[in-house]
């Protein structure tokens, strides 16, 4: 790329007009480029056919558009589609269409590689490379969105946030390419369609129930003893679930929107009754539901899929005390597009 040449998208609308103003033409042609930017999802100035030849050249000298690119598009036989992408400067993260009867949704990654240490997933044991600016972001769910339309004849529905990385380690940007998602200047997404899932860092909780977002809120937990937690997330040692108790009933005072748990059972490591037992007090201090989530393998004997009658337990438990609890079955197994699958073997 050539440093001389700034990222395009970087600038506001304003800061566009601007730009015009002090070039000599008329301040609403910003306005124009940035509805190519962002609602047509332009990749090059010359896509900007209602501006002039003479306007797209000065552009052009003076800025570049770093959109990713579908490196590599994999079908899975379930319909899910995985997409390899690459960014402007090389690097590949990886995002995921999974296709229902009734919607589309976007699993859209948010770091190369991650923050954290998970050892159950894969993208865990890949360093973190760098954080995903917030039009690389919005470009995954531009791309997802024209997939589902040619492949599914329907428009993307919702989006999740549990693709590589960790949202929160990445949270100005995140947020911005949330803000541009569900802006009518962008693709006009109600964010109530949006849930940003993440392992649990309690003190960027309370800052995005300060700064009173309106998409839903996941959390990754996959035990309530914190013994057991640090040793398949070795991160809860420095976040214990005390500090994320506190943080999610600060969430839920101030947002009043009740919290998803994401929850994967192992054999011989969370399938005891004294694990589902912290569950449910866990589940005690905010309104919540948990979705047990089946497990994907990634090359690991250490954690193997809990058997049936353990799930089982977790169930009749779950639903004794009234607590919303769905099982939910993986899409794209066979392209590695699974839940804690994604890990760039592309």
């Amino acid at each position: 790329m050539d440093v001389k040449k700034k990222d395009i998208r970087a600038l506001t609308k304003d800061q566009l007009r601007v730009f015009f103003r002090e070039n000599g033409d008329k301040p609403f042609r910003g306005n124009q480029v940035y509805e190519w930017l962002w609602s047509k999802g332009a990749h090059s100035f010359d896509d900007m056919t209602n501006i002039s030849k003479v306007t797209r050249q000065m552009l052009e000298e003076n800025f570049v558009i770093n959109h990713i690119r579908v490196d590599q598009m994999q079908r899975s036989t379930d319909g899910t589609i995985k997409n390899a992408v690459r960014l402007h400067d090389g690097l590949i993260v990886e995002s995921v269409l999974i296709p229902t009867p009734t919607r589309t949704t976007a699993c859209v990654s948010s770091q190369v590689g991650c923050s954290l240490d998970c050892k159950f997933c894969a993208t865990a044991r890949l360093k973190r490379m760098r954080n995903l600016n917030a039009d690389e972001i919005y470009d995954q769910v531009m791309a997802i969105d024209k997939e589902s339309k040619l492949y599914h004849n329907r428009p993307l529905s919702n989006i999740v946030f549990m693709g590589m990385g960790e949202p929160l380690m990445n949270y100005n940007n995140v947020i911005k390419a949330i803000d541009k998602i569900t802006s009518t200047e962008g693709l006009g997404m109600s964010p109530k369609r949006i849930t940003l899932s993440t392992s649990g860092v309690p003190k960027m909780i309370k800052k995005m129930a300060d700064d009173e977002v309106k998409f839903k809120l996941a959390v990754s937990l996959h035990s309530a003893i914190d013994d057991v937690r640090t040793s398949i997330m070795p991160f809860n040692q420095t976040f214990p679930l005390s500090d994320l108790q506190e943080s999610l009933e600060y969430w839920y005072k101030k947002t009043n929107s009740r919290i998803t748990y994401e929850y994967v059972v192992w054999n011989g490591i969370n399938d005891r009754q004294e694990d589902i037992d912290a569950l449910v007090r866990f589940c005690s201090y905010v309104p919540c539901k948990v979705n047990l989530i089946e497990y994907n393998p990634i090359d690991d004997d250490e954690f193997q899929q809990a058997s049936t009658k353990a799930i089982d337990n977790y169930i009749t438990t779950l639903e004794a005390r009234r607590i919303v609890v769905n099982v939910r079955r993986s899409r794209g197994k066979d392209i590695d597009a699974a839940c804690g699958q994604l890990a760039n073997k592309s």
